[in-house]
């Protein structure tokens, strides 16, 4: 396990140092949707970040964001986003990470959130804990929906389909003490780690998104589940994780709003 942190980690500041120097520059933009825009930074991360990892286990399967997986018949897989909050990346606002996580078996083993800028670097191991920068953290203890900080984002396809999380938004901004919305879904989930958020839920996200943040959460003492409370996987999508206090009360407001468009 440790070789496979140390590479992990070695990957992500490599990878981080290259978004750190570049971030406020003019970098060239490709778009994948209407909105959705991935970077030469991008690119070039994953890039980085694949080699390092295939360098040191080129037998092991790669699941990336910006490139076809490569599929090995090893129980190892690494699930990267090279860059989680490309739009903040590529407008020069500080709020954008690397996310990297080993599953072994179907399982989560490792995870380790990066954000360059801050030179914040969150770890996690299944069964030892959450980390940032080498201190232990943990989830908040704020136990009312009302006395959140809650953090949310909205999916690419918000213009054409009425599944917008506008409903929530609304909502949860009438019942918490405020809400958030940052963009980058990994750094949002390793913000719920450490208590700086007490709540977040999302929709339409995929594996490279919460991978690491999901062990993270978890390791850290937060609760993580689908938005009615069923049982979280990489194919979710759909993302509900809190400090475990307030998980309940955030499932009912979801519950009462759960209709596109309310």
């Amino acid at each position: 396990m440790n070789e496979f942190e140390s590479t992990a980690i070695t990957a992500a500041m490599e990878a981080g140092k290259l978004q750190r120097d570049n971030y406020s520059k003019h970098n060239n933009i490709f778009y994948k949707g209407r909105i959705n825009l991935v970077t030469e930074i991008n690119i070039e991360s994953e890039r980085i970040i694949k080699n390092t990892i295939l360098k040191r286990f080129p037998d092991h399967s790669i699941m990336a964001e910006e490139s076809e997986e490569k599929v090995a018949s090893t129980q190892y897989k690494w699930i990267i986003d090279p860059l989680d909050g490309t739009t903040n990346f590529a407008h020069g606002y500080p709020c954008f990470c690397i996310s990297i996580a080993l599953e072994k078996d179907g399982d989560i083993i490792l995870g380790v959130i990066f954000d360059a800028v801050k030179k914040e670097l969150f770890t996690a191991k299944k069964g030892e804990g959450a980390f940032l920068n080498g201190e232990k953290i943990s989830v908040s203890k704020i136990d009312k929906l009302t006395e959140s900080l809650l953090v949310t984002g909205f999916p690419y396809d918000i213009r054409e389909n009425p599944d917008n999380n506008l409903n929530y938004f609304f909502a949860m901004s009438m019942a918490a003490q405020a809400v958030r919305r940052d963009g980058a879904a990994a750094l949002d989930l390793a913000y719920i780690a450490c208590g700086r958020f007490d709540g977040f839920w999302e929709l339409k996200l995929a594996p490279w998104d919460i991978a690491a943040g999901i062990l993270m959460v978890e390791e850290a003492g937060g609760t993580i589940t689908g938005l009615k409370g069923q049982p979280i996987t990489l194919l979710s999508q759909e993302i509900l994780a809190s400090n475990s206090k307030i998980h309940a009360e955030m499932m009912e407001v979801i519950e009462e709003n759960n209709r596109p468009g309310k």
